[in-house]
């Protein structure tokens, strides 16, 4: 409603002159200027006071007070009314109106090419002046809060014109698209109105303050190839985050070139998802809604539950993005889509892993049992880890990987040596049946020492199951049983003399973990210190501890009870068990009245060393001498006597017949003597 006065040519250099000369006479000379404002003042202070522009009544009301305090307070009125200067008062009522452009002269030039500039050239009457966003004489700083154009105000002030129902858009017909609406609703309006948060996205920032041009123009700041320079003015890092998220082909267009950050992100809707491309879901829902349609290569089923999309981590997240490549263009636009769908586009750290592991090697040589992303998390109904009906939950782990590693599935038959009956042999430890059995949540499952995308062989050195890296594995959970393994000899591999260590697995197996308090684990583990230590396992059995755990009893010393679990030091350290400040104690936990004489018990002393034991050595075979001439002597005597015990037993026979037949005749005898008379 205000008219331009031109400053070019001789009389606007004057005019320009005149203004900046009152401007500085008045910063030397206050009362001057005080003079001059209280002569203005004097009628303007009127609040009734009102005047004509263009035929229409308009106030003229000075408030003294806000002029003070805004940022021209210190300013003579004749500096931006410069065709009063030097004229007598009262002025004439047509009055020029004040040209921002004698001081802003190079925030006039971006508001001049801008499409409010413009629009104010053609004498659009609803084209916005410098005094609709920034006022007339209580102009005040873009740090006050109460200024029109500070952040917090920003989009109050842009939504006269730009707000659904606002005069612009009614009379000139522009669809808004509920720009101000959008933008309260999104992150950075949160931010803004929500939270005060002041750094939060105006509309300013994204457009700028006075040089808003089409997106269509090279020059405007949310041209296609500027928009990532807009963003990245507070989003600094985005590049370099970016290519953690998303692949690195759909982000980099070419060589360090951001693309439009609105390829992902709505401009007046930004939140932190990724929003509907090309096409929406319920264009694709009018077909994969049917549960009779079926694919016309291999008649699998194409129906699509909305419930199952409803329920989905993915629920945020349009077809389209996954099922890359539609076009709209096509009555059918899924008949673009050649490709499968990528979860790398997203999820580019874990692809990364998943290539490189077992799993996704053997993708790479289109082996049919190697296992895809779908297989194990599902299609459209995924749920977080967190969520009990995921598969992917901790309960649900040791089920999942069983559909390939259980005995006789696809994973199992690849198996070689001792690798059988895995998913059985865990169930049964005590791992699953904290799991299975008490629901503990955080005991160890296949994907806590596999990991989960990241699967490697043993003998991979980056594996998780590398004997090098099996310490650190096994202490995610058992983190202060780590630590006194890295200080013990097991852990020193410079006085291993090129043996292999041994690792948790070696002692506790990967997957029939037992309690160690078990009776069985307890009579196993000598066993297993034996595989290493052979000499000193056989000296062990020959002793009174030895032959009692032989015979399955538990209450005796075992090789842990004296030198430790995992802590394990060699003797001659102050920190072993069996060091000479520590012996008496360990003897203690089994016999309470040990002392250092009852200690110097010689726990490994055998027969078989005549340079470390020569007394028992000796005594051994003494004694087993003694016993071997004693019985070859009384052997050979036992020889010799044989015949001449064999010819005393034929003559005690002969004798002993002789006898009985005497006996008999003289029996005989008798019984004929005293039947004689009788048969006279």
């Amino acid at each position: 409603m205000h008219k331009r006065m031109s400053t070019r040519g001789p009389g606007g250099r004057t005019i320009r002159l005149v203004a900046l000369f009152l401007g500085a006479l008045g910063a030397f000379a206050g009362s001057v200027r005080a003079q001059e404002a209280e002569e203005c003042l004097a009628c303007h202070s009127d609040r009734d006071l009102t005047g004509t522009r263009k035929g229409k009544t308009i106030s003229v009301f000075v408030d003294q007070k806000k002029f003070a305090a805004s940022v021209h307070g210190s300013l003579a009125c004749v500096t931006c009314h410069a065709d009063l200067a030097g004229k007598e008062l009262p002025h004439d009522e047509d009055v020029k109106p004040a040209v921002c452009a004698d001081c802003h002269d190079e925030v006039a030039k971006h508001q001049a090419r801008s499409l409010h500039g413009t629009a104010a050239a053609r004498g659009d009457a609803l084209a916005p002046r410098c005094p609709t966003c920034h006022g007339t004489h209580a102009i005040l700083p873009v740090k006050n809060p109460k200024s029109p154009v500070s952040p917090l105000q920003v989009p109050f002030t842009c939504g006269r014109c730009h707000s659904e129902g606002s005069p612009v858009q009614r009379e000139r017909a522009i669809h808004q698209d509920h720009i101000i609406e959008n933008y309260t609703e999104s992150i950075h309006g949160e931010g803004l109105l929500k939270k005060g948060l002041i750094v939060s996205a105006t509309c300013a920032s994204c457009h700028t303050a006075h040089m808003q041009l089409p997106h269509t123009d090279p020059a405007s700041s949310i041209a296609r190839k500027n928009i990532a320079a807009t963003c990245t003015k507070c989003h600094a890092q985005i590049e370099t985050v970016h290519r953690k998220v998303i692949k690195g082909e759909l982000w980099e267009r070419e060589a360090h070139v951001l693309p439009a950050c609105v390829d992902c992100h709505q401009p007046h809707k930004a939140r932190k998802v990724f929003y509907d491309q090309g096409m929406s879901d319920k264009d694709c829902l009018r077909c994969h809604s049917r549960k009779d349609l079926v694919s016309s290569k291999n008649g699998r089923s194409l129906y699509v539950a909305q419930e199952h999309l409803g329920e989905s981590r993915h629920v945020r997240v349009a077809c389209s993005q996954c099922h890359a490549g539609v076009n709209v263009a096509k009555e059918r636009p899924c008949e673009t889509i050649t490709q499968p769908v990528d979860c790398a586009s997203c999820h580019a750290e874990v692809a990364q892993q998943y290539q490189k592991s077992t799993h996704g090697q053997l993708i790479a040589r289109q082996d049919p049992n190697g296992p895809t992303c779908k297989e194990c998390h599902g299609t459209h109904r995924i749920f977080g880890k967190f969520q009990p009906q995921s598969p992917t939950f901790p309960t649900n782990i040791p089920t999942l990987c069983a559909r390939c590693h259980r005995e006789g599935e696809k994973a199992a038959v690849r198996y070689t040596g001792d690798q059988t009956n895995i998913v059985q042999h865990y169930n049964e430890s005590i791992h699953g049946q904290g799991l299975t059995k008490s629901g503990l949540t955080v005991t160890a499952m296949c994907t806590n020492c596999h990991t989960a995308h990241g699967v490697l062989p043993r003998k991979d050195p980056a594996s998780s199951i590398n004997p090098a890296n099996v310490p650190k594995t096994c202490g995610t959970c058992h983190h202060g049983i780590e630590e006194q393994f890295r200080q013990s000899i097991h852990a020193d591999s410079s006085k291993a003399g090129g043996k292999q260590l041994p690792v948790c697995d070696d002692c506790h197996s990967a997957h029939s973990i037992r309690r160690a308090d078990e009776t069985g684990f307890k009579l196993t583990i000598m066993t297993q210190c034996g595989r290493c230590h052979e000499e000193i396992a056989r000296t062990y059995f020959d002793t009174y501890h030895g032959k009692v755990s032989q015979l399955g009893y538990t209450g005796t010393a075992k090789c842990y009870d004296c030198h430790g679990a995992h802590d394990i030091q060699a003797v001659g350290d102050p920190r072993s068990h069996l060091s000479r400040e520590n012996v008496v104690a360990t003897c203690q936990k089994c016999h309470p009245g040990a002392n250092r004489r009852f200690a110097g018990y010689l726990t490994h002393a055998t027969h078989h060393d005549p340079q470390k034991y020569p007394w028992l050595f000796w005594t051994f075979w003494g004694m087993t001498g003694l016993l071997v001439v004693t019985f070859v002597i009384g052997g050979i005597h036992t020889l010799l006597w044989l015949p001449r015990a064999l010819q005393m037993r034929r003559a005690r026979r002969k004798r002993e017949q002789e006898r009985a037949s005497e006996e008999h005749t003289a029996s005989t005898e008798t019984a004929d003597g005293e039947h004689g008379p009788a048969q006279e």
